[in-house]
């Protein structure tokens, strides 16, 4: 039942402009920043630059598109959340969704899965971007493959906050706004408490364990910590559904 939901999911998506443009802009925007950062590439490695600071490819384009993806996705994650649950609500089909044979859990992961699916192909369109690279120079694959990683956790937790500030309203707009208000503190967090880098608030940002990612490396501490914070979000989304069929 939880791919039936997703399905569903994926199709009103699909079937709605909102989500056709976001796309597009966002693959425009992707695919813009790729060739720039391709055009930057050889105009600055044939410059007087030495050897040894010299960067690959990869790193030099990688790292542009990703940090732009990083960002930009807290724009278009709240505007694709705030709807999946809200818009039940303000049309009053909760109760009807209720009564459906459906566990709270499966309607709750169905809707998280069918938005995460749907930002996938952001991240399978820039990687193959990236390995469009190896034609004409060696690549680092590894470096690619850290980056989508990081960044399909980075978008899971996006989507799994972006689900619970839905369940909250019947108003989708009062979702987007408080998800992204939210989304941006926890990515800029370890900024406010730069100097105690240990701090229990700074553990918290997102950037923080994205970095590690965004540098080509995979660490379990980070992948624990996303998979929590998404774990956590989607218990919470239960919970409040749950409380509202027990009002009835």
């Amino acid at each position: 039942m939880i791919v039936s939901i997703a399905r569903k999911e994926l199709k009103s998506m699909f079937a709605s402009p909102m989500g056709w443009v976001i796309l597009a802009l966002l693959m425009f925007a992707f695919g813009t920043y790729y060739l720039n950062g391709v055009n930057n590439y050889f105009e600055v490695m044939s410059g007087a630059i030495r050897p040894a600071e010299r960067v690959g490819v990869t790193q030099f384009v990688g790292q542009g598109v990703y940090g732009l993806a990083s960002f930009i996705m807290l724009f278009a994650v709240p505007l694709l959340s705030m709807r999946l649950i809200s818009e039940e609500r303000r049309n009053q089909t909760l109760p009807f969704l209720f009564s459906a044979p459906l566990s709270i859990v499966e309607i709750v992961v169905g809707k998280f899965v069918g938005l995460v699916v749907f930002l996938s192909i952001l991240i399978i369109y820039i990687a193959l971007m990236l390995f469009t690279l190896n034609l004409w120079s060696d690549i680092d694959f590894g470096y690619i493959i850290a980056n989508s990683i990081g960044l399909f956790l980075l978008l899971a937790s996006f989507s799994a906050l972006g689900l619970y500030f839905s369940s909250l309203t019947a108003q989708p707009v009062v979702a987007a706004i408080f998800s992204f208000i939210s989304l941006f503190v926890l990515m800029i967090l370890d900024r406010f408490f730069a100097g105690d880098p240990s701090s229990t608030m700074a553990q918290l940002s997102f950037m923080k364990h994205f970095q590690s990612f965004a540098g080509g490396l995979i660490d379990t501490a980070d992948i624990v910590y996303f998979l929590l914070f998404i774990l956590t979000f989607l218990i919470l989304t239960i919970r409040r559904l749950d409380a509202d069929r027990l009002r009835g």
